[in-house]
């Protein structure tokens, strides 16, 4: 009997430590960097360093090189995140969407000199074994966000997951990463695109140092969901981010066109008048807090002055729009493009009648409605009447034009699909950012999304490898999904994603043609 204890004893203190694998630190995770020694934690058999200065930079200036550090750098918590404004801080918002953004507000503090860190996990930094790299760019348009906005963003699971290197990242936003103050000259000739620059920046410390966390800087993924995948669209166009990456995935942010410099330029002069500076390069900002230039920034709006933040055609940093045409820094990239079936629609919360469903269409397309009916019934003949009113044309037309324009320079192949997977617990189905969880394999960490239903956890398994298969690849095609054809202007291959994968072609054209894109 005694002997039968200890051995139950034994099993018992094997399961416990199976599940609560300790989190240690010291020697064994410090890391020597180009710029010095940081130290991280080992958390079960991942190796995680949070809050490395990947750059330096003063307002409104480019990016350099970060100081070269003296002494041990504790690299344990996530960095500062960018400034930005309260509105984006949604901690007391009860949104539709609001599945934990910015559930970190609380804990990160925004802090302008000290937001250009990045974040790395990694199953050894020992073996000289060269993993794959993902990159994650985080979304919130080009105005907020941070690398850890939600709580799946944590790339631990996926690095575990996959046996690879997960690197996520905060840059400049805002007014201080998107403003154009080239129409100032001088010191300001440089001052656009300075948080694409930060990112590009980014990429670098990743090339020059991630062999040190196990990875292959030849290697590299990177991805971006919402104004992430707008980033990944300007990165593809950028000739500073050439050879950074090997391969890009675009989630609900597919990004044609940027902003033109006659649009842009007019802002520097206007800002430093409404300061009360010289509209030249003699103007001076570092004396305004990032409040003062916000509310100055609300007064010119008043007045009619454009002052929207978002990349530039600067005719340098970024010389085209990125896919129109696609640029040719993008030819050899492999791309995986898509969209989630009703991004920003909300009403999927109460049962519908055809004539319902059909009222409301005319309500919204007056004079096309018979069209835009036909179209939705072609397209989805086995759908839900309440799904036709809230099915995206937005997101999916900039999707569907980006990977045609890819394939048009018949180089690297891009693979596009539309997410419909719908939560059982959630009245929002496949709403903007719900194949967040599934393909960082963190369903877990979003149970408010997902619902962490059995099925969920099993179709968890079949988004996380489709997109670790393109990581490590360049193809998702992977077990238990059906054939995956790139995309081309001929068959129009769409890959539905859902507890039954389908390959579709070209099965919403009409409906397509009857939208705009979104970004």
């Amino acid at each position: 009997m005694k002997k039968r204890l200890t051995l139950f004893a034994a099993i018992v203190v094997m399961a416990i430590n199976a599940v609560a694998q300790p989190i240690t630190a010291g020697t064994h995770t410090r890391v020597e960097t180009t710029y010095g020694t940081i130290e991280g934690y080992q958390d079960g058999s991942i190796f995680t360093f949070k809050g490395i200065q990947y750059a330096k930079a003063e307002r409104f200036m480019p990016p350099q090189a970060p100081d070269k550090l003296t002494g041990i750098r504790q690299c344990k918590v996530y960095g500062p995140q960018a400034p930005q404004d309260e509105s984006l801080r949604w901690n007391d918002r009860n949104s539709q969407t609001d599945y934990g953004f910015g559930n970190q507000f609380v804990t990160e503090p925004m802090d302008e000199k000290a937001c250009l860190v990045l974040n790395v996990w990694t199953p050894s930094i020992n073996d000289k074994k060269r993993r794959p790299v993902f990159v994650w760019i985080h979304g919130g348009g080009y105005t907020g966000g941070s690398a850890h906005d939600l709580p799946c963003y944590e790339g631990r699971a996926l690095a575990e997951a996959g046996d690879i290197v997960v690197v996520s990242l905060n840059h400049r936003l805002n007014i201080l990463g998107y403003a154009d103050l080239t129409g100032l000259g001088g010191k300001y000739a440089q001052s656009v695109n300075l948080g694409m620059q930060d990112i590009v920046k980014a990429l670098e410390w990743v090339r020059d140092n991630i062999t040190r966390f196990g990875g292959n800087p030849n290697e590299v993924t990177i991805g971006g969901q919402s104004g992430g995948g707008g980033k990944v669209s300007t990165l593809l166009a950028m000739p500073s981010a050439k050879g950074l990456f090997k391969r890009a995935i675009v989630q609900s942010g597919s990004t044609l066109r940027q902003s033109l410099p006659e649009q842009t330029r007019p802002f520097g002069p206007a800002l430093a008048q409404e300061l009360g500076q010289p509209a030249t390069d003699q103007a001076d900002f570092s004396k305004f807090s990032y409040e003062e230039l916000n509310r100055a920034v609300s007064r010119m709006g008043q007045r009619g002055i454009r002052s929207g933040f978002s990349p530039v055609v600067d005719g340098t940093i970024l010389p085209q729009h990125p896919f129109e045409p696609a640029s040719p820094v993008s030819k050899d990239v492999p791309m995986l493009i898509g969209t989630d079936f009703n991004e920003f629609t909300f009403d999927i919360g109460r049962e519908m009648t055809w004539a319902e469903a059909e009222a409301a269409v005319r309500q919204r397309q007056g004079n096309r409605a018979d069209q835009y009916i036909a179209a939705f019934k072609k397209a989805y003949p086995n759908a839900e009447p309440r799904e036709m009113t809230y099915v995206d044309t937005g997101f999916r037309a900039g999707a569907v034009r980006q990977a045609a324009a890819k394939a048009e320079q018949g180089g690297a192949p891009a693979y596009l699909y539309l997410f419909t997977w719908k939560p059982e617990s959630n009245a929002l189905g496949a709403s903007h950012g719900m194949e967040l969880p599934f393909m960082l394999h963190n369903v877990s960490l979003q149970r408010e999304m997902t619902g962490a239903s059995e099925k969920a956890y099993k179709f968890e398994q079949l988004i996380s490898s489709i997109w670790l298969a393109f990581i490590k690849t360049g193809n998702p095609n992977t077990k238990g999904l059906p054939k995956w054809e790139p995309y081309n202007a001929e068959t129009g291959v769409t890959m539905i994603l859902d507890n039954k994968c389908e390959p579709r072609q070209h099965h919403d054209r009409e409906l397509m043609q009857m939208s705009r894109s979104i970004w």
